[in-house]
């Protein structure tokens, strides 16, 4: 049975979608069956797994209103070695017309419950807002990943995430946990970041992982090419920082 994966941070730009693309195709690499669902309108993690987001038929869109199976809307990212459920603007629309439908908060749960048995984990982007999607996101997940950026505002939005998480946790997913803290675009000159880091460890102890993301051009370049980073140079600092995290994931082991 797969081992659900929500990369959730309310902030944007903290390395939700490069981490989600990076951290799949880390974990295809290491022989994982792995599928990612971008629950992101913006459509990044699509468009950064060599799929054009614009031209897909049939997206995360439908497969949460019931228009579609995910059987048929996923889709192969093949330079990552994954399947992904695309998303594109369309998705935006779900969030109004989500709140009418029945049993609005676990419809991605429930999708993604019917495939399940065809991974070893499912890695489900999120949008940069704690809203109905986030949620449906962490009602299908068994743990949270929190990419976050070692900064004064990081610390301030991680309790309003962790304070949502025990809600999810106390009325809709009693077996959601935080699997780790992910720093990233980190960079050890700054101060700062050294503070912030520290207060984390200090803090949460060993759900912050030991990986730290540096900031690197590599990163921010694959995108462009619709590969991943761990693909594209798999010799750069980000890409090696990707693979250590998969090591450390796959050191967690399954859930029971």
């Amino acid at each position: 049975m797969a081992r659900v994966l929500a990369v959730v941070n309310q902030k944007g730009g903290v390395g939700k979608t490069t981490t989600s693309v990076n951290l799949a195709a880390a974990l295809a690499q290491a022989g994982q069956r792995i599928l990612l669902v971008d629950l992101d309108p913006q459509g990044n993690a699509t468009m950064g797994s060599g799929v054009d987001k614009r031209v897909v038929g049939r997206t995360v869109y439908h497969v949460l209103l019931g228009l579609g199976d995910l059987t048929t809307i996923r889709t192969r990212a093949e330079r990552g070695g994954y399947d992904l459920v695309p998303a594109n603007r369309e998705l935006a629309g779900a969030e109004v017309e989500l709140v009418d439908l029945p049993n609005r908060e676990v419809r991605l749960k429930g999708a993604l419950e019917r495939v399940a048995q065809d991974y070893d984990y499912i890695l489900i982007d999120c949008p940069p807002s704690l809203s109905l999607l986030t949620v449906n996101a962490l009602t299908a997940a068994q743990r949270v990943l929190i990419p976050m950026q070692c900064e004064y505002y990081a610390l301030e939005g991680l309790s309003d995430l962790v304070g949502t998480i025990k809600r999810v946790r106390a009325n809709l997913n009693p077996e959601i946990e935080i699997a780790g803290l992910l720093r990233t675009m980190y960079d050890p000159r700054n101060t700062l970041s050294q503070q912030v880091s520290q207060q984390l460890e200090a803090h949460f102890g060993d759900k912050v992982y030991r990986t730290l993301v540096p900031r690197n051009v590599r990163l921010a370049e694959a995108p462009s090419y619709g590969v991943p980073a761990v693909v594209w140079d798999a010799a750069s600092k980000g890409a090696q920082a990707y693979l250590a995290l998969a090591d450390e994931i796959l050191a967690q082991g399954q859930p029971a």
